[in-house]
């Protein structure tokens, strides 16, 4: 309904939201369908669960994109994080998934983490299978740099989670967007794909407030919640891009070349990045759990009398 609301151009879904939307009545059907689905496809338990959580994630995603003319990004699951091989093949499977569905590649982004394992996952499905990615959970100029060099669709560098952790590990509390560490982090990013003519697509992600969104005018694309696109819905005042190609191709930055030694050692440097990766694995994967939960008790349970 918020997408009819606010008519984005795409949209995207993580293992949290699909937790939350999979409990509501008005999605029943879709989770009827994905257990279902696991069922019929047979196996171990274990495997039959897994099944009905990437139908369901897929279910989402078509829904979606029948309200919105971009694509939809949807998540491998993050206990795959370490896992380069695990996360090509769960990329191929929920792209197979779609097409079952009559929904092709191109309108697909595949979320993965910004680990250093997510990142090279990400360079084979570009490369090899013409999968776009969209790099999620990061923190680091580190890791933006290895997704750059990895020729990804998109990364999603979280603005709003990096000023959390500021705000828990600092004296200061509050911070006028401009000087938003977050929205710094993103500037610095865009700056250095636009001064580097990197084709990968910065898309500010986490937003806590409209001030770091408008921070952000001109970066190429924003995702943004229901509740901020209304809180702006009401604002009627001109925006003047505060990023732009132009400035990003003047600005001093020097280009780096990251392996995997340098990588993982300049991402280490980042204590923010590093500890805010961390969490964000183990949420989604926490998310995953509980959603893998619900959908076992819907198909092995036998209090229910089903």
């Amino acid at each position: 309904s918020a997408i009819d609301e606010y008519k984005p151009l795409d949209a995207t879904t993580n293992p949290s939201l699909i937790l939350a939307a999979a409990q509501m009545p008005a999605y029943q059907k879709l989770v009827d369908d994905a257990v279902a689905y696991g069922k019929k496809l047979g196996g171990s338990e274990e495997e039959q669960i897994k099944n009905a959580s990437d139908k369901l994630f897929v279910l989402f995603g078509a829904e979606i994109l029948k309200r919105i003319p971009g694509r939809v990004s949807t998540e491998v699951d993050a206990r795959l994080s370490f896992d380069k091989e695990g996360m090509i093949q769960r990329a191929r499977r929920l792209i197979d998934l779609y097409k079952e569905v009559g929904v092709g590649k191109d309108r697909i982004l595949i979320k993965l983490s910004s680990t250093w394992e997510g990142i090279q996952a990400g360079r084979v499905l570009e490369a090899e299978y013409g999968i776009h990615c969209n790099m999620t959970l990061l923190f680091s100029f580190a890791q933006a740099v290895a997704c750059a060099e990895a020729g990804v669709t998109l990364i999603s560098p979280f603005v709003g989670r990096i000023l959390d952790w500021y705000v828990a590990n600092g004296d200061k509390k509050t911070y006028e967007p401009s000087e938003d560490p977050g929205v710094k982090s993103v500037t610095k990013i865009y700056n250095y794909y636009k001064k580097f003519g990197y084709k990968t697509i910065v898309m500010g992600a986490s937003f806590r407030n409209t001030g770091q969104i408008k921070a952000l005018t001109g970066c190429d694309y924003l995702t943004i919640s229901p509740k901020l696109l209304a809180e702006l819905s009401k604002e009627h005042v001109k925006l003047t891009p505060t990023l732009s190609v132009k400035e990003a191709q003047a600005c001093d930055l020097e280009k780096i070349h990251l392996d995997e030694k340098a990588f993982r050692w300049h991402h280490n440097e980042d204590q923010m990045a590093v500890e805010k990766l961390s969490d964000g694995i183990r949420r989604f994967a926490a998310d995953a759990v509980k959603l893998e939960r619900m959908l076992k008790e819907r198909m092995f349970s036998t209090e229910n009398g089903k």
